[in-house]
């Protein structure tokens, strides 16, 4: 997942907190201006502002004030919901893809993934162009690309038939000379 950031509209002294503090935090801490609010739709973010914005992501502070501690829990829980939210039924094609359940489904036809799977699978999907088996072992595996293994061709064969057999399609992933995709007709 993309990561998460902590945006802050019109709240000069909170971001300073934040800002200084961005070492130890789970997330990234952004000062918003007004230009930028209004250019961008801030889906996966959350935003503190002094004054309501009347938008779903932002955290209202309505009790002031706060410990810092309190402070950053409420930012943490809330960033844990959006990611679960932004993880369950994604749409690959005429696939739904559920990271948190590790569920793959097409035409209420579902099958379970192992981790490993899921990962394989979410990677492929956030990647725009082809992904080299070396990439795989590196960002999926953690292995050194220097790394001779057949580790991740056998997982994709594995995941290819068991997609083929239980969803009838042997194109949902795909290879090329650059690399295993998925194939988003």
């Amino acid at each position: 997942m993309n990561k998460q950031y902590l945006l802050i509209y019109n709240y000069p002294a909170l971001f300073n907190i934040f800002n200084e503090l961005k070492h130890i935090l789970g997330f990234d801490v952004k000062n918003l201006s007004e230009n930028d609010f209004k250019k961008k739709n801030y889906i996966n973010d959350l935003i503190i502002a002094k004054d309501n914005l009347n938008i779903d992501n932002q955290i209202l502070i309505d009790k002031l004030p706060i410990e810092l501690e309190r402070l950053i829990d409420i930012l943490n829980i809330s960033f844990l919901k959006k990611k679960i939210e932004v993880q369950k039924d994604i749409k690959i094609g005429r696939y739904l893809f559920n990271y948190n359940s590790r569920r793959l489904s097409k035409n209420n036809k579902n099958i379970s993934l192992t981790e490993k799977e899921t990962t394989i699978i979410n990677f492929l999907r956030q990647s725009k162009k082809p992904v080299s088996v070396k990439n795989l072992q590196r960002k999926v595996w953690g292995y050194n690309a220097n790394l001779e293994t057949h580790t991740v061709e056998t997982h994709v064969y594995r995941l290819r038939k068991k997609i083929d057999e239980n969803l009838n399609d042997k194109n949902f992933i795909k290879s090329s000379k650059l690399g295993y995709y998925i194939n988003n007709r």
